[in-house]
């Protein structure tokens, strides 16, 4: 059998070296590796070299790369794939199924390592640290280009056994130079005292390591000081306790502190916070509690119940005595009042008497007892009412004085226009035709305050609604009873207590203080109980005030109603229509709007409780701007509102802005307007017709029958109540010259123009004696009283004018 196989063997031998005859090129050797592949013949992966003039299987290759592994220890996959002439795809890939089979091998940032290379690694490092006591794994990793945490994971195996060495912090120290450390940081510890911060010992210990290494040492890490300080705490070669990892306390100084707090607590029965941190407890409360079960924590100090007890019995003498005790008079100066509040709620004569009402704590500190405030204040409550009545009586008297300062001013202007009395309405309507607008606006309150002469219960209310309207509404805040300032109440207290000026009527935290604060309330109190039974008897002058208001403005909204009718004949004239509005405005709707703002100023005073005088007068109500200003801010919410508007169209140009803000007032007032209907309008009409013709009948002055004379013409030709100023007759004339005839619009004419001619004679001659103008201003009254007959004529007599 031998030698038939040593046959076949010579005869392969042969064949193998007897060349060819026939050659196959590249491409018949792919084309036949292809077909063997189809064929099955070959059922294994061929790989390409990266000349591609080669095949390698996956099994080769991966033999080729653990021969490469096991010879070198360290190979990239990068140079693998140069080395064995494949992609680096499939070395890659062939890298991992050899790196996965093989657990002594790793692939670490593209490098195939195996332990072996650790082990010769650590043998090297091992070396190097028997020379230099230290080395830095940084440096390591740098030296063999990997990431130090690599080399941390393959080291931290091997420690104690290929590298005699401690790791910590990223250094390796050999037992010796961690033994040496050791020492130092147990002697620099049992150095220290007092509580101290371990991270500031460290620091002086790192530069004594860094001096004793020379150049070439590496700094140490506080963690490496801190591992050997826990490890000898663990081991007990140190007494004391660590807090936060970095918070040494010795035991000897914890001993010190603990003899401290016993010493002062039991001389004085407390101890403050502030000396227990002065001795480094910063706990205080839980350090105290746990060593004094039965003590108690304040605010601000940590107190034995002997203290207590000692509290109690000065509050209960108090209590007896129906007397006061300011709590921290009797407690040490470190008390604060917060301390002070908390013992006396917790001595029990205090809580039985809160219970029985029989104290109150003020202050936080001060003990009163209930009969010593109830003296005081019944003392002071009957000052206070006689306070408030003696400043309410002093308003009205300021008030008053006010008025009558204002009343002697009047003389005056009665003395300047007295050489003109006889013709007075003469020369006011002369004003009114030939100046200007302002003029006609300034005649009212002349007449005016001529008419409120004599009527001093009206006069003194609306100079107090005009000069102290805002004081009123501060000082008198409730109603006519004045609250008396805190300085007031104190001095009264001082006067029954003498005791309490010594603490100082300025100090905010003074017994005095707190008892004015306390008292006030129930002075409130007391005058608004008056002032709530002054209101219940308002209560029916209330309702007869509305039902007066109610009555006054039936008529006169009415009236002024049938007087805006009339302004409907001037539209087409625009400078004609706004001096009839504004004389509308200015006398018939001011009267209205005083009556509603006057009777509602009352009505508000009545309504907070303030006592009003009765007013026995019923001439009407004249205000000037700024008090009908002054009585709407006095008015409530949007009451005020409402009248403030009313008081802004007053003063404007249309009469129809008027009605409506008076409308929105007296609807929010609860008052009901009546509508001008037709048959209302009719009845009117006839009795201010009737009127007008009486006074025509009975009209002695020539001047002051022409305006009476144009009104009842325009009430026969136009069925209008027409309200003409002075300035306006002309304006009125000249629209009624379609409605008569050429004789009687002349007769008109010339009268008005006689009118005008004796106003202005009248005017030039005022405040001269004697002069030549005296003649021709009686020429001319002669001739206007000559026409008299004939204008009463013109509306009176037989022939009518023509009808529209």
């Amino acid at each position: 059998m031998d030698d038939e196989l040593l046959e076949l063997q010579r005869q392969f031998e042969f064949a193998q070296q007897v060349k060819s005859s026939v050659r196959l090129s590249d491409r018949n050797v792919v084309e036949l590796v292809q077909k063997l592949q189809e064929l099955g013949v070959i059922d294994f992966d061929l790989l390409h070299t990266v000349t591609g003039k080669e095949y390698i299987t996956q099994e080769q290759l991966r033999n080729e790369i653990a021969s490469e592994i096991n010879k070198l220890g360290r190979v990239s996959v990068i140079d693998l794939a140069d080395t064995i002439g494949v992609d680096l795809y499939h070395v890659e890939k062939q890298a991992q199924d050899v790196v996965s089979s093989d657990p002594g091998l790793m692939l670490a940032q593209g490098e195939i390592i195996s332990q072996n290379y650790w082990d010769s690694i650590a043998e090297e490092i091992n070396e190097r640290l028997q020379e230099c006591s230290q080395i830095s794994v940084a440096e390591i990793a740098g030296q063999l280009q990997v990431g130090s945490e690599l080399v941390q994971s393959v080291l931290e195996p091997r420690l104690g056994t290929l590298v005699k060495a401690r790791l910590e912090g990223g250094q390796l120290y050999t037992p010796a130079y961690v033994a040496r450390v050791t020492a130092m940081v147990r002697g620099a510890s049992r150095g220290i005292f007092v509580p101290s911060n371990l991270s500031a010992l460290w620091t002086p210990l790192q530069q004594l390591v860094q001096e004793m290494n020379g150049a070439s040492g590496v700094a140490v890490e506080n963690s490496f000081f801190q591992s050997i300080f826990n490890r000898l705490l663990k081991e007990e070669e140190m007494l004391g306790s660590l807090r936060a990892g970095t918070h040494w306390t010795p035991s000897v100084f914890a001993l010190a502190q603990k003899e401290c707090v016993d010493s002062f607590f039991s001389q004085n029965s407390y101890i403050t916070y502030e000396t227990m941190q002065k001795l480094g407890i910063s706990q205080a409360v839980q350090f105290l509690q746990s060593r004094y079960p039965d003590g108690t924590p304040l605010s601000a100090v940590f107190i034995h119940s002997s203290m207590i007890e000692m509290l109690d019995a000065s509050t209960e003498d108090a209590i007896e005595q129906n007397s006061w005790i300011d709590s921290l008079s009797v407690l040490p100066a470190s008390f604060t009042s917060q301390d002070a509040n908390k013992m006396l709620l917790l001595c029990p004569s205090v809580q039985s008497a809160l219970k029985a009402e029989k104290v109150l704590i003020l202050g936080e500190s001060y003990l009163l007892s209930s009969g010593f405030i109830k003296g005081i204040y019944d003392q002071i409550e009957k000052e206070a009412e006689a306070f408030s009545i003696q400043a309410s009586t002093a308003s009205v008297i300021d008030h008053s004085s006010k008025a009558s300062e204002s009343t002697e001013s009047l003389p005056a202007n009665t003395d300047k226009g007295s050489k003109k009395k006889k013709g007075k309405s003469v020369s006011m309507k002369k004003e009114t035709v030939e100046t200007t607008q302002d003029d006609e606006e300034e005649s009212r309150p002349k007449s005016k305050r001529n008419q409120k002469k004599g009527r001093d219960s009206s006069s003194s209310q609306k100079l107090d609604t005009k000069g102290g309207g805002k004081k009123e509404s501060v000082k008198a805040q409730e109603g006519n009873h004045v609250i008396p300032p805190d300085e007031w109440v104190m001095k009264k207290i001082v006067d029954s207590v003498p005791e309490f000026e010594d603490d100082g009527m300025e100090n905010p935290d003074s017994v005095l203080k707190h008892l004015v604060d306390h008292m006030r309330p129930m002075l409130v109190n007391s005058l608004k109980e008056r002032r709530k039974k002054i209101f219940t008897e308002n209560a029916d002058r209330m309702r007869r005030l509305m039902d007066d208001l109610q009555k006054k403005l039936d008529e006169s909204f009415l009236n002024m109603q049938l007087y805006e009718k009339a302004l409907e004949l001037f539209e087409d004239d625009q400078s004609t229509s706004v001096v009839f509005h504004r004389h509308l405005l200015r006398t018939t709707a001011a009267t209205i709007a005083d009556t509603l703002l006057h009777d509602l100023d009352i009505l508000n005073k009545l309504k907070n409780g303030t006592d009003v005088g009765d007013s026995k007068t019923q001439d009407p109500v004249l205000l000037d701007s700024s008090e009908r200003t002054a009585l709407a801010k006095n008015l409530n919410g949007s009451f005020s509102k409402k009248a403030l508007a009313l008081v802004e169209a007053l003063e404007g140009k249309r009469v129809d802005a008027f009605m409506t803000t008076f409308r929105d007032l007296a609807e929010e007032s609860g008052l009901v307007l009546k509508k001008l209907d037709k048959k209302l309008e009719r009845t009117l009409l006839h009795a201010y017709r009737k009127d007008l013709i009486s006074q025509v009948s009975s009209e002695s002055d020539p001047v002051a029958l022409l305006a009476k004379v144009v009104s009842l013409l325009y009430i026969k030709i136009h069925n209008k109540a027409l309200q003409a100023p002075g300035r306006a007759i002309a304006a009125a004339i000249s629209h009624l010259k379609d409605k008569l005839d050429e004789p009687a619009y002349k007769t008109l004419t010339d009268y008005q123009t006689a009118t005008v001619t004796l106003l202005a004679l009248m005017s030039a001659s005022s405040g001269e004696e004697h002069d030549c103008s005296s003649d021709r201003i009686l020429t001319k009254r002669e001739f206007l009283e000559s026409q008299m007959p004939i204008l009463r004529t013109l509306v009176l007599g037989d022939s009518q004018p023509q009808q529209s």
